[in-house]
């Protein structure tokens, strides 16, 4: 990391950070219905590294983007994966951060566009290097409200809190159990032997922000009309016989989405916490619809393999990856078998998590 630093500054870094990306094992478009969600964080990493420079503004270059991005406080950047970088400084300056002109490189193995919060991991980690660089005061909650507001208000994403309390606070060894109405939150750990698994479906979510913000606005109007502050108020599905067939299957996913999340938290075998993935999946396709055809087929074939417990779809939908929890040891074999089915299909699979060596 310092070495691509000095590579593109020609000198060391003054701070240097990291954050990992995510990905989500149950509770998927409960976030903003301030519902409860259960990610883990991947050992996929995003690094940040930082030097003071006499000039004002800013000059970032992330790894593999092109030439460096020059900007200031009052010239955002016309490049989208520098407003994120941009928004975290202006939300720290607003905090009451002395933020000066600054050299800034970014480089990350996060997969990008397959919603494993790529974003996210860049939001949190420049947040944490500015904190290293100028001694600031936000603890990891403050990091994450932050990182959230800097991608709605800057990067134009209407997100909720999951992935950025993911990013600051979850390890790659057990998930967070996390109320994003109260931010309360808990460690939890895996079913015994069990491991997690991501597959790419190779199908990018070309409709994931118009669908996911068609989502939130159905949910919106289904929690008014039946006269809550938000669907988390919401327990049990027959409340639900009011609302028009539409709202109501939307309703439906995020109340039965809820009661999985919290059933998964007292799992104590795979096959049980698998079966809650699998009832997510056909939930997701079937009441929210936002899978397509190449992740059924995807999640079809890891769901028949005797090593996975449990599989469904990942993110916002509309393409991208699916996440599966196996038995460790037969992980591996796994993920061949079902790459090697998927893309004889004609598909272009491929394991993104655990990374796979180069």
């Amino acid at each position: 990391m310092t070495s691509g630093f000095e590579q593109v500054f020609g000198g060391a870094p003054d701070a240097v950070a990291d954050a990992p990306g995510r990905v989500n094992l149950l509770g998927e478009h409960t976030d903003y219905n301030d519902g409860f969600v259960l990610p883990i964080a991947i050992s996929q990493r995003t690094r940040v590294a930082m030097r003071r420079r006499s000039a004002p503004g800013f000059a970032l270059h992330a790894q593999g983007q092109g030439d460096t991005v020059h900007f200031a406080f009052d010239a955002p950047p016309g490049q989208h994966f520098a407003s994120y970088v941009y928004g975290c400084l202006v939300l720290a300056r607003s905090r009451g951060a002395d933020i000066p002109g600054l050299q800034i490189h970014v480089d990350s193995d996060v997969p990008m566009g397959v919603g494993l919060s790529s974003s996210a991991a860049l939001e949190v980690a420049t947040l944490r290097c500015l904190r290293q660089l100028l001694g600031l005061s936000f603890d990891d909650v403050a990091v994450a409200q932050l990182a959230q507001r800097a991608e709605i208000e800057h990067a134009g994403v209407n997100c909720g809190i999951m992935d950025q309390m993911a990013s600051s606070l979850a390890d790659t060894s057990r998930a967070l159990l996390l109320d994003t109405r109260s931010l309360e939150r808990r460690m939890v750990d895996l079913p015994r032997g069990t491991a997690v698994l991501v597959i790419d479906s190779g199908v990018a979510r070309t409709l994931a922000g118009s669908g996911y913000n068609e989502r939130r606005a159905q949910c919106e109007e289904a929690a008014r009309l039946l006269g809550v502050a938000s669907l988390r108020e919401v327990d049990d599905v027959q409340r639900l016989a009011s609302l028009p067939p539409l709202l109501q299957r939307r309703a439906r996913h995020v109340v039965t989405e809820n009661a999985r999340v919290l059933q998964a938290v007292a799992c104590s075998t795979g096959r049980a916490f698998g079966e809650l993935m699998n009832a997510s999946h056909a939930s997701l396709r079937d009441d929210y619809e936002v899978s397509t055809p190449e992740l059924d087929l995807l999640v079809s074939l890891l769901q028949q393999q005797p090593a996975v417990h449990g599989a469904r779809l990942t993110g916002a939908g509309f393409g991208g990856a699916c996440v599966a929890l196996c038995e460790a040891g037969g992980l591996q074999q796994a993920a061949a078998n079902v790459v090697a089915q998927y893309n004889a299909a004609g598909h272009r699979g491929q394991v993104l998590v655990p990374p796979v060596a180069p």
